[in-house]
């Protein structure tokens, strides 16, 4: 896990601790990139070229350096400004050192606009240190009180281990009763007094103190919806700058490691498919070449590849150009070397996917080296709890994707250096359903019918023709009237009224009831029917304290299809965590600043029409210029992605009944035992997609609960003082 840490002091003040006496507190492998008394440190396994520092000064042209150089040994001054950019930044010496300039003046959103996903810290002059989070939530920030200041980092597990912080059970409790709703999350985390930094935000340290603020207002009058096709163009930009950049600047794998330097994932969805068109159509750079020796020349008489001796003396072979006879001798050339064929690019696919499926949507690609997998049973979901369910990674945070982390690492370890993904296309492109209400709201209610007749279509072919045709056209067009008219407070009382009543979907129903339920300020997890009556009640109080405030000004739509996004963010970070190899690379372009912001201008009549997100990959790609693609691509059926968990549970069955025998979940009040129990014996449970996504939290959370308990407190930092381990319960 590679993170960014450091810390703000305010002014002294008595029974503090002394800047000499914090000096002695540093991240264990760390590497400063700031010294004194406002320090900074980047810990884990960074490469070079993701570590880049621009130091300004009056009078004094902008300095740059990257790597791992020793940290600057003259003392800043007021007047002093410094910027970090950690992370992959496609933005070049002089764009940094023109960014910083601009930033002198208070600005700080164009720091965000570059290609890549990076993190920015912004340090002027000696007290006052600023750090920029991303739009999606993929690169994310923390902060805690400390030493009467305030440490900062890009980890919530370092802070607080620094602070020796307990677990907060109510944000845990939140965070599997309502997974989106910022409502029921806050700004918390799972650890007591580390506060998250929300997407899109900035957090300004100024005398120890910290003060948030937005750089990038949503719905803001930059990101106002345009017609189709400007927004595709500006789309295809977008997303060609994001591959390219990536590409361009892979870097070789270790020595030994026999991993290709570029890896695509092609496993299923048009999303993934799009990243690995686009790549294959970027040239690699030049490998580097091995070092000559000393000298740079051979020694005289040593003899050549091709037979020729450097100390002139002419024999049979034929060595360099072909045969011109402009120079004297040159018939003792050989012919020219044909040029290298271009570096192939490994496409992972699983074995569940049929191959003629997944060379479907990448058809005549010849630089894509397909590698299909064949995950045995130890690849399977759940796979851990077969053995030891202590023995995975320990994440920053508990997700789903906790255990299905031999998965994922099967698949990447096939996949190349630098390994590019399609997370996030869905959150960024796709209508979320509740966009239904915003066309109302714009007084659009004629763009309703494509989407809703599409859900009728559904329907009448699961569910007969009387529900397709009647009901779920009135459901859905009832339920966004609804979301389009209730005020804010009173859609989040009435879901903390559900919540308490323990009135929480179960998934079940046609595609049209589905759909009605996400119209909705405020929507319960999968995991909610399983929870204690005490974790509900204390959800739906924040709710209610949620409801005092004043309400957004965002659309509901709108609103819930960004917070959609922030938790596949969220969830794409915990698997890099979990999954990625030691020296790789994965990368998500979809989530990159500047391809969320040129989604946002895509109109909402675009996004919510049936098969939208093809649609609009579709038309990437041909301006990408990959013009042979069939008009149906992306179009055919899809793989069952349940029917991998369904197989892990059944082999696994002993294992979960082991897990939940004594589980910390229900030590810390948060489930009802006896209604998970009896959920893991009911065979609904297995056939139920709700079901299992709602299993897939609990196991997840109970894994890391008793991962962290297993950690040894101090293991991030040297110098700390050992505190007494705090009970799990609060």
């Amino acid at each position: 896990m590679r993170w960014l840490t450091g810390w703000s002091t305010g002014a002294p003040r008595a029974g503090a601790p002394a800047y000499e006496a914090l000096a002695t507190v540093a991240p264990i492998a760390a590497h400063a990139l700031w010294t004194g008394a406002n320090p900074l440190w980047a810990v884990g396994d960074w490469r070079p070229e993701e570590i880049r520092l621009v130091t300004l000064r009056p009078g004094a042209r902008a300095a740059v350096t990257g790597g791992f150089a020793a940290p600057d040994p003259v003392e800043d001054t007021p007047a002093t400004t410094r910027l970090a950019v950690l992370g992959h930044c496609g933005a070049t010496d002089a764009e940094l050192a023109a960014g910083l300039a601009a930033a002198r003046g208070g600005a700080v959103r164009h720091l965000t606009a570059w290609p890549g996903s990076y993190t920015v810290v912004l340090r002027t002059g000696t007290r006052s240190t600023l750090l920029l989070t991303d739009l999606a939530g993929a690169q994310q920030v923390f902060h805690t009180p400390w030493c009467g200041g305030t440490a900062y980092a890009t980890a919530a597990l370092p802070l607080a281990d620094l602070v020796g912080a307990p677990l907060d059970t109510g944000h845990l409790a939140a965070r599997l009763a309502c997974p989106e709703s910022p409502e029921a999350l806050g700004t918390g985390t799972p650890y007591l007094g580390v506060q998250r930094v929300p997407p899109g935000h900035v957090l300004a340290v100024r005398g120890g103190r910290p003060y948030l603020d937005p750089y990038d207002e949503p719905g803001g009058s930059a990101d106002q919806p345009r017609g189709e096709a400007p927004a595709v163009r500006e789309l295809t930009r977008a997303l060609l700058e994001s591959v390219r950049s990536r590409v361009r600047t892979t870097t070789p794998a270790p020595p030994g490691g026999g991993r290709p330097r570029l890896g695509v994932d092609l496993s299923y969805g048009t999303a993934s498919a799009t990243v690995a068109l686009l790549a294959a159509a970027v040239p690699l750079p030049p490998a580097p070449q091995p070092a000559s020796p000393p000298g740079g020349e051979q020694e005289p008489g040593a003899a050549t590849a091709g037979g020729v001796r450097t100390g002139g003396v002419r024999t049979g072979a034929r060595t360099g150009g072909a045969r011109t006879g402009a120079v004297k001798g040159s018939w003792a050339r050989t012919a020219a070397q044909e040029p290298a064929a271009p570096e192939q690019l490994a496409a992972v696919t699983l074995g569940e996917t049929e191959p003629p499926a997944t060379l479907a949507l990448a058809p005549d690609t010849p630089r894509l080296r397909h590698t299909v997998l064949d995950p045995g049973p130890d690849a399977l979901p759940y796979a851990s709890l077969r053995t030891d369910p202590q023995s995975g990674r320990l994440t920053d945070e508990p997700g789903p994707e906790l255990v299905a982390a031999a998965r994922a690492e099967a698949r990447f370890d096939a996949g190349g250096t630098d390994h590019l993904t399609g997370y996030g296309a869905r959150q960024v492109l796709d209508g979320h359903p509740a966009r239904l209400a915003d066309l109302i709201r714009a007084g659009r209610p004629r763009e309703l019918l494509p989407p809703v007749a599409a859900l009728a279509g559904v329907d009448r072919a699961a569910a007969g023709v009387l529900t397709g045709a009647l009901r779920t056209p009135l459901t859905v067009v009832r339920a966004a009237h609804r979301l389009s008219r209730i005020r804010y407070a009173e859609a989040l009382d009435d879901a903390a009224a559900k919540l308490t009543a323990r009135h929480v979907p179960d998934g079940g129903g046609t595609a049209g009831h589905r759909s009605a339920g996400d119209l909705a300020w405020c929507v319960p997890g999968p995991a909610a029917r399983w929870l204690s009556d005490d974790a509900l009640s204390a959800v739906a109080l924040r709710l209610r304290l949620a409801a005092r405030r004043p309400a957004p000004e965002e659309h509901p739509g709108a609103r819930r299809a960004r917070h959609a996004l922030h938790r596949q963010a969220h969830s794409f970070r915990t698997l890099v965590h979990a999954a990625e190899q030691p020296g790789q690379r994965l990368h998500a372009p979809f989530l990159d600043n500047q391809v969320v912001r040129a989604a946002r201008l895509l109109p909402d009549d675009v996004r919510l029409q049936p098969g939208a997100r093809h649609a609009l990959l579709h038309a990437v790609l041909t301006g990408a210029g990959r013009t042979d693609l069939p008009p149906d691509w992306g179009r055919g059926p899809r793989p069952d992605r349940t029917a991998p968990a369904r197989a892990g549970l059944r082999l696994a069955a002993d294992g979960l009944a082991e897990l939940f025998d004594a589980p910390l979940l229900a030590e810390a009040g948060l489930i009802d035992l006896p209604a998970v129990r009896a959920g893991l014996a009911d065979p609904a449970t297995l056939r139920s997609p709700h079901a299992l996504a709602g299993l897939a939290d609990l196991v997840s959370t109970e894994l890391w609960l008793r991962r962290v308990r297993a950690r040894r407190h101090g293991a991030c930092w040297t110098g700390l003082p050992q505190p007494t381990h705090p009970a799990l319960t609060s």
